[in-house]
């Protein structure tokens, strides 16, 4: 599969029609974890520090989503990190997105709905994934800080990812996360997903005139 490019593109080009693709994205993303995480079968890594988190401080899963990501957002400072209109809208999107959806649907018990939320979260994820970082917008917090890191360390996007994220559950279920099937499903699953996605909804930058004339 050709590589695709993602860096950040002024919102001067097609503003209606990519701000709209960012917003909706980033719903998406905050009803799918709200979807994983009333289904009780274990969180993805991030969301799983967010609901040890919660559990020590008695604030809501979307506020201590949000405060988590402020918190990565001042680790972009000694990375050199610049974040566009799409990382702050990624903090406040998700965060109000997350709580809204909790708070209508309430936590299943029944195994049938549980797994049916948590394929439906994981299918969800991906597609809103592909949606918001496709807009071109700016990187989210976390995504920032992979990338970052992987820049200055001159370690592979993977690796840090995966350190990054194992650190990121180790934290969370000693504070009282769940982890479990759904981590592991979320981790297998949400990179191919989403790299299937991409090619589908990715913002590029419109040809000259004379470049659509000669292809």
């Amino acid at each position: 599969m050709a590589q695709i490019d993602l860096r950040p593109v002024r919102i001067s080009r097609d503003p209606a029609r990519r701000s709209f693709q960012l917003l909706a994205g980033l719903a998406l993303y905050g009803a799918s974890v709200a979807l994983v995480t009333r289904a009780r079968l274990g969180l993805e890594p991030w969301s799983v520090l967010a609901e040890g988190v919660m559990k020590r401080t008695g604030l809501t899963f979307g506020t201590v989503t949000g405060v988590v990501s402020v918190a990565v957002l001042l680790l972009w400072i000694p990375l050199r990190q610049r974040p566009g209109i799409g990382t702050i809208a990624n903090v406040v999107v998700i965060s109000v997105v997350v709580d809204l959806v909790r708070a209508v649907l309430p936590d299943q018990h029944d195994l049938g709905w549980q797994i049916a939320l948590l394929v439906g979260g994981v299918l969800l994820n991906a597609v809103a994934t592909a949606t918001y970082v496709g807009a071109r917008l700016g990187p989210g917090p976390r995504d920032g800080l992979m990338t970052g890191l992987a820049g200055r360390t001159g370690w592979s996007v993977r690796l840090v990812r995966t350190g990054i994220e194992i650190t990121v559950v180790g934290a969370g279920f000693l504070l009282g996360g769940t982890v479990g099937v759904g981590t592991v499903l979320y981790a297998l699953a949400i990179g191919p997903l989403t790299q299937i996605l991409l090619p589908l909804v990715v913002w590029r930058e419109p040809q000259s005139e004379e470049q659509e004339t000669v292809h």
